[in-house]
């Protein structure tokens, strides 16, 4: 299928509004921007960015929209997330085209992100009807307390670039059942992904008279984040990106006591021991280290060798990148993309320099790639370096594939190691060994949000609850009770009796 064909089948256009409340589409007012594809450079389509007034509009819109939604019983909300699953269902070819033309990731991968949204919206339908609370005992007599969850009103969501529509859809279709409405400000690097869902979920939303404001987008750069974080109308805002990003966000949403749900970012590192099954290790890291090339929260940036089998698993590494295709995402033999666009490149080849500075040895050398097929100058080289643990080039996350490793004897240290960084998201061990991964496990294991036995540090499933600690930012997204973090919970207490006791044994006679 023809980019033109599948923009067609989207509803792009060469020049869209940046502001909708649902079906319509507001004028947005504001600057153009212009979306290039990493994959060649190439202009795709302009977006009109939208000014304060415009979205001031379209938080007026979701707030008067959330005072009908709310009412609306949740499996009749969970009924329209269904839909919406089979319209995404009928466009995953598509809009998983556009997401891996316009990111730059594999057209697997771009696949995959799509049934990610199908997957989530299929989980929230179930949810719909489980939205469940306590009942508790009183300490009075004829008296009755329990705990329900009510909606916070809008939900604001600020995603990035490397998962351009998933991370939106963990958001909003938990959001939508739990009662809230949702306005959307995308990453501008990849804003036409996100225009392509809002027509998708608009059309599902208006064939079931879903209030016009429930689900709403806003296209916009830094100041856009910035209204939505200071805004008290945004009772919850969700931001996904750099942890420098996310402390802004979080400080600005804090100082007027709103809540924030963070997914920031990730220093992950995979632990090969002595007991590991070496091929199941390999195939792990490789594409926790080169998936989505290297730009994901989740994307494995350390490995940790136990010493006997480091020289045998550092062969098999250099052998497996030899054979990795680098090239047109779209091209389904190829296993590596080009990063977003030369201001990654950039940070790419400054953090090579400063590992080669601190001493860093290059195990398979990196570069930027040119020539033909390469002409947008995004495409680089998977590269892998022996390190220290505790340089500070190590010590920080680079969205790029680059991949540091080293040795350990012992497991405890191997774990400290791993938990010496700022971030805490997801980590990995690999072993055969019950009693080193169960320890990895307990409570002197790993610190993040995410431990792993035997497989990788990337690739989530939307079952459980996602996110990290520390500078990762202490969010969960997407399943087990994550649903929580867009609610706001109510303790009741009813006396059924003809009298009125006091709690504690208080007496008060008038």
């Amino acid at each position: 299928m023809k980019m033109d064909k599948v923009l067609g089948k989207l509803g792009i256009e060469k020049v869209n509004e940046g502001a909708a409340t649902g079906a319509e589409w507001l004028k947005a007012k504001g600057e153009k921007i212009e979306s290039f594809s990493p994959v060649d450079g190439k202009k795709i389509a302009a977006v009109t960015t939208v000014t304060r007034e415009t979205y001031d509009a379209v938080i007026d819109k979701a707030q008067q929209a959330f005072a009908e939604w709310r009412m609306w019983p949740a499996p009749k909300r969970g009924e329209v997330v269904r839909q919406v699953g089979e319209a995404l269902r009928k466009y995953k070819e598509p809009l998983g085209k556009l997401v891996s033309y316009e990111m730059g990731k594999s057209l697997q991968e771009g696949y995959g992100e799509v049934q990610e949204m199908i997957d989530i919206c299929d989980y929230a339908v179930g949810l719909s009807r489980q939205l469940y609370g306590l009942t508790m005992h009183s300490e009075r007599p004829l008296h009755r307390m329990y705990e329900q969850w009510h909606p916070l009103g809008v939900v604001g969501v600020i995603s990035a670039f490397n998962f351009p529509v998933a991370v939106w859809s963990w958001n909003s279709m938990i959001a939508f059942v739990c009662g809230n409405t949702c306005v959307w400000k995308p990453s501008e690097k990849t804003p036409l992904s996100a225009i392509a869902c809002q027509n998708i979920i608009a059309t599902v939303f208006k064939a079931n008279n879903v209030p016009e404001g429930v689900c709403g987008l806003v296209v916009g750069g830094r100041d856009t984040g910035e209204w939505m974080s200071s805004d008290t109308r945004v009772p919850l805002v969700s931001a996904t990106g750099s942890t420098r990003m996310g402390k802004a966000v979080g400080a600005t949403v804090a100082a007027r006591l709103g809540r924030s749900l963070l997914e920031l970012g990730g220093n992950n590192a995979i632990i090969v021991s002595e007991h590991a099954d070496l091929n199941i290790a390999l195939r792990a890291a490789i594409f926790g280290a080169v998936g989505t090339a290297g730009q994901r929260c989740t994307t494995t940036r350390r490995l940790m060798i136990h010493s006997s089998v480091y020289d045998a698993f550092k062969k098999k590494l250099v052998a497996a990148y030899k054979q990795l295709v680098i090239g047109d995402p779209l091209d389904e033999n190829t296993h590596v993309g080009p990063l977003i666009d030369k201001d990654a490149v950039a940070a790419y080849t400054n953090a090579i320099a400063q590992v080669k500075k601190a001493g860093g040895k290059a195990v398979v050398a990196g570069g930027v790639l040119e020539g033909e097929g390469y002409e947008s100058g995004c495409y680089v080289k998977p590269c892998i370096f022996e390190v220290q643990n505790d340089w500070e080039v190590v010590q920080h996350e680079t969205f790029a594939p680059i991949l540091y490793i080293m040795k350990f004897d012992v497991l405890q240290d191997a774990i400290a190691m791993q938990n010496n960084v700022p971030q805490g998201l997801s980590s990995s061990i690999m072993t055969l060994n019950m009693r080193e991964s169960e320890l990895f496990l307990s409570h002197a294991g790993s610190d993040c949000g995410i431990a792993n036995v035997n497989i990788g540090t990337s690739g989530a499933e939307i079952g459980g609850a996602f996110g990290g600690e520390k500078e990762t930012g202490g969010g969960r997204e997407s399943g087990s009770d994550s649903w929580k973090a867009y609610m706001r919970r109510q303790t009741n207490t009813i006396n059924w009796s003809d009298q009125l006791p006091l709690a504690q044994g208080i007496k008060f006679s008038v």
